[in-house]
């Protein structure tokens, strides 16, 4: 985070809209490269289902989410992020992969898939 300091050192107007809009095309980018690695986590959700579906263990893994749980906080914490936002985030992640895993079983024991 910028310091009042480092607010008030633009030379002028333009500096400031340039850095502004150099900042926002560089979000634009990150936020692509998220929702491709969303996306791609999301896809890992076959390949997991099939082998909890074989290996006959439930979708719902409490050591495993409560793991990736205690990983996220530490990281966040290394990086000064709010811990209950990326726990939040975390968890939607959780939820997308947990939802997308009981649609290919659903799919399975309905001989579609």
């Amino acid at each position: 985070m910028k310091s009042n300091d480092d607010i008030l050192s633009f030379k002028n107007k333009e500096e400031a809209e340039l850095l502004l809009n150099k900042s926002r095309k560089r979000i634009d980018e990150i936020d692509n490269a998220l929702f491709d690695l969303i996306s791609e986590r999301t896809s890992l959700a076959k390949d997991i289902a099939r082998s909890k579906e074989y290996l006959g263990k439930p979708i719902f893994d409490k050591n495993r989410e409560d793991a990736i749980h205690e990983k996220v906080e530490r990281i966040a914490r290394e990086n000064n992020l709010d811990v209950d936002i990326i726990n939040q985030i975390v968890n939607m992640l959780t939820m997308l992969s947990k939802n997308e895993q009981k649609e290919i079983l659903r799919r399975n024991v309905n001989g579609q898939y």
